[in-house]
């Protein structure tokens, strides 16, 4: 079983990402999907006059400040790009279902009642943000889905200790799930071809990076690419026994990924082991 978390910027190429999941899924594949929306999202804020504002944290990553009007923002954006995954699988002949984390309780979160940025060089705190960080996945559900032969395609929206949505990050909040469903690996599709060591230089793409390696890359790597290691380390903690991040262009771009392609960050076992090949790896 795998968790494939299809990335939210503009040039993701989400119909590539629809058309080879259908493709596993009737291969016999179990599969659940999880989607960003940054980019719906910003377009959706702009048109409406409310266009977003990035910060940055001291430890150096980037996320949405979302205030009360942003998540309203979010919501809507999000749901947007579900629906058209959602029937972009159906027509392909995947019986793909819709849902946030707050539908069922799918994915509870901790909201963050005041965050830390770094603004001309000074930290502050800002209160009257509606973020949250993804705490529990609700397994019993998303594996009755997946056993009444639906595939879950989850927006990340979390639902707060109050029954309050919250924006999570999409990266971390598909580790989660994976963790929970014990799935054998994570996917991470993304804009770029993996982690790359001096972006955007493709030239530098870390294809094998060791489980005791993550804390020198969470360092290093650039920009959104910081979650989406961290997400790494969360699922191999979690359970998962890989973590692929890789581009989404192609006409496989999960199929490639799950085959050698990308950034393959594995948990100590199987590094050392070194007997499975990388698709054995997540059969």
């Amino acid at each position: 079983m795998h968790v494939v978390k299809i990335g939210g910027a503009a040039n993701v190429d989400v119909d590539a990402a629809c058309a080879d999941v259908a493709a596993l899924v009737r291969e016999g594949e179990r599969l659940v999907l999880v989607h960003g929306g940054s980019d719906a999202a910003t377009r959706l804020g702009e048109a409406l006059g409310h266009p977003p504002r990035f910060v940055t944290s001291p430890s150096g990553h980037t996320s949405r400040l979302t205030d009360e009007r942003t998540l309203e923002i979010f919501v809507m954006a999000t749901a947007a790009l579900n629906r058209r995954i959602v029937s972009g699988l159906q027509a392909r002949g995947v019986d793909a279902f819709g849902l946030s984390g707050i539908d069922g309780r799918a994915l509870r979160a901790r909201r963050k009642e005041a965050i830390r940025v770094v603004e001309d060089g000074r930290v502050r705190l800002v209160r009257d943000d509606w973020t949250g960080t993804p705490e529990s996945a609700n397994a019993v559900l998303l594996g009755s889905l997946l056993d009444a032969g639906h595939t879950p395609v989850l927006a990340p929206i979390g639902m707060g200790a109050g029954g309050e949505a919250l924006n999570v990050d999409g990266d971390r909040a598909a580790a989660l799930v994976a963790a929970a469903l014990r799935a054998r690996s994570l996917v991470l599709l993304t804009a770029v071809p993996g982690l790359l060591r001096a972006f955007p230089d493709e030239g530098s793409l870390v294809r094998r990076l060791a489980a005791d390696e993550i804390e020198d890359a969470i360092e290093w790597a650039g920009g959104r690419m910081k979650k989406k290691v961290l997400a790494a380390r969360e699922a191999l903690a979690g359970g998962v026994e890989r973590v692929v991040i890789a581009g989404s262009g192609g006409s496989r771009p999960l199929r490639d990924a799950l085959d050698g392609g990308g950034t393959h960050i594995e948990a100590a076992r199987t590094v050392r082991g070194g007997a499975r090949s990388p698709r054995d790896a997540g059969r």
